[in-house]
């Protein structure tokens, strides 16, 4: 029987491009969004809103209904956040937790019990590389990917017994809408952080821009389906990327600090 696969975020960027690759290669796919709409896509499409509880428990009550079973979760709903930490919101940092980290956490519990019954199943996390760092000017969206990085380090032992199969895969930049779609922190005038926080966000667009193909993650992504020992953490991405983590491993924290100062001119 051909697996049965439930992906948020599923609408564009690394979420569509997985759904439509999946669906190509013979898997059952459901993919998600807040707002479906009829398209011309080869997967089903249902609603799901991560932040709401009522509406992840319909949107897996609908799959197992109709499946009998959900063999993937690729848990990839997620929104972006950029200024400095004095002048963005508090209320807009609990949005992007509640979407990144804890609608994460909601959906696999949720979809746990099902793959407990089944006595198997795999649970992808997309998190992203910027969960490594604190990143000036997002760092906020680091705390939420770095937070779900390592509660997924626990929920991973805590269900092996079970047969269920949990890992992380944080992509680079990637060439996707997340930046149209991210809460940005006005430059303000009187900010202190004015000139500096608008040069870093020309900065961040132009990296999302010629970001990679999200082809390259929904590739990585079917492979991990089909690994029988997924490991605990995937990085997806360009060579400075992945090695930036490295760096931060073995050096001194206040030069892996000077190094992020002068990547970004601060």
């Amino acid at each position: 029987m051909s697996k049965v696969v439930l992906i948020t975020g599923a609408s564009s960027g690394i979420g569509k491009s997985t759904a439509q690759l999946l669906s190509d290669k013979g898997y059952v796919v459901y993919g998600t969004s807040r707002n479906t709409k009829e398209g011309n896509q080869d997967y089903k499409m249902i609603s799901l809103d991560v932040t709401e509880v009522s509406s992840i428990q319909n949107a897996i009550r609908t799959v197992v209904e109709s499946e009998g079973k959900i063999d993937v979760l690729i848990n990839n709903a997620g929104m972006g956040i950029t200024g400095p930490i004095e002048d963005t919101p508090t209320d807009e940092m609990r949005k992007v937790f509640n979407t990144n980290f804890f609608g994460a956490i909601d959906v696999m519990k949720e979809v746990l019990p099902v793959m407990r019954k089944q006595k198997s199943g795999c649970i992808i996390n997309v998190t992203s590389i910027a969960g490594y760092m604190g990143l000036p000017y997002r760092g906020i969206y680091s705390s939420t990917k770095g937070a779900l990085e390592l509660a997924v380090e626990a929920v991973r032992m805590e269900v092996k017994e079970f047969g269920i199969k949990v890992t992380n895969i944080a992509p680079g930049d990637v060439a996707t809408n997340i930046a149209a779609g991210r809460y940005h922190t006005p430059v303000f005038d009187d900010s202190a952080y004015k000139e500096k926080y608008q040069m870093n966000l020309d900065l961040m667009d132009s990296h999302v821009d010629s970001g990679m193909d999200p082809l390259k993650m929904a590739k990585k992504i079917e492979k991990i389906i089909n690994t029988n020992n997924p490991r605990v953490h995937y990085k997806v991405g360009g060579f400075m990327e992945k090695f930036s983590i490295v760096l931060k491993r073995i050096l001194p924290d206040k030069v892996y600090e000077k190094l992020l100062m002068n990547h970004y001119k601060l």
